[in-house]
């Protein structure tokens, strides 16, 4: 701790829940959105030709066979999602060694 005119300055802080989820619970996560979203197209595919549903039913479990895939494959390629910033946190006091200056400290 650094003393500053009688004032203690408190040490930063990390949180575990502060921590990005590692990047195989990522892909993880991202496997089974997908498989769960193509599971319920395929159920939206039999249904549309097996059961014997009035028009706006089979249009309704068409267009999901037909969109989910669409969904299914933007959903997993998604950003990671990044935690927002606490807005009163402060940087770690380092100052960054400039790009044409990556030589020091190396």
């Amino acid at each position: 701790m650094e003393s500053v005119r009688g004032w203690h300055r408190s040490p930063e802080v990390h949180q575990v829940t502060d921590a990005r989820p590692s990047l195989s619970e990522d892909i993880g996560r991202r496997e089974r959105n997908y498989l769960i979203k193509m599971g319920i197209r395929l159920i939206c595919l039999v249904l549309a030709f097996t059961v014997p549903a009035p028009l706006p039913v089979k249009i309704l479990l068409f267009a999901g066979a037909i969109f989910l895939p669409y969904v299914a494959v933007i959903g997993a390629n998604a950003p990671r999602p990044t935690p927002p910033a606490d807005p009163d946190m402060t940087g770690s006091g380092q100052n960054e060694i400039p790009r044409h200056r990556r030589e020091i400290g190396s």
